[in-house]
């Protein structure tokens, strides 16, 4: 049973943390808690992009960005996966250099410390070379970047779907089991 942290920042993407949160109420059996936290600007561009700001609907407690009272907010609480997605490439300087000015970067830091996995998956292009140097910051501190890379070899048809190849691919790092598109595999 795993305990995640879903961390919402305000990079276009929403339909990411859509379908990750839809995922995640598929994998319930597999989940102790999930909590999440978003951004103001994740809850304006979900708004925007997906058209109405639905997203305390889920079965999931959600913290407010400023409340380090959250149990995230200390490796005591033995959360195990933290994903942020998206993640910002604000989100991400602030996570490379330690910032703990918001529960996300806070809660990223924790896992950080506590050698515990951090899952970022950036969407954002071109990248500077400041956000290729964060990059690797995050990677040699032990986190995983994930860019919102789609596949397409499993022919995905809708906005969803083609969201969805990015995903399971989270949740295999994040250690799920799903029954996803597996290349070389017949269906």
């Amino acid at each position: 049973m795993k305990k995640i942290v879903v961390a919402i920042s305000g990079s276009s993407g929403a339909v990411y943390a859509k379908v990750l949160l839809d995922r995640l109420v598929t994998l319930q059996s597999q989940v102790e808690a999930v909590g999440v936290v978003m951004s103001d600007n994740a809850r304006l561009n979900w708004e925007l992009e997906l058209g109405k700001p639905n997203f305390d609907l889920y079965p999931f407690q959600f913290y407010d960005k400023n409340d380090f009272y959250a149990p995230f907010a200390s490796g005591s609480a033995k959360y195990d996966t933290m994903i942020v997605c998206p993640c910002s490439m604000g989100m991400l300087a602030r996570i490379a250099t330690g910032v703990s000015n918001d529960l996300i970067s806070r809660a990223a830091d924790v896992v950080l410390k506590e050698r515990r996995r951090l899952i970022l998956v950036t969407r954002d292009t071109p990248l500077s070379l400041i956000h290729i140097n964060n990059m690797k910051t995050v990677t040699e501190s032990g986190g995983i970047i994930a860019p919102a890379c789609p596949s397409f070899y499993a022919q995905p048809i809708g906005i969803e779907a083609i969201a969805a190849t990015v995903i399971d691919r989270v949740l295999d790092l994040a250690g799920f089991e799903l029954n996803s598109y597996r290349w070389g595999e017949t269906h």
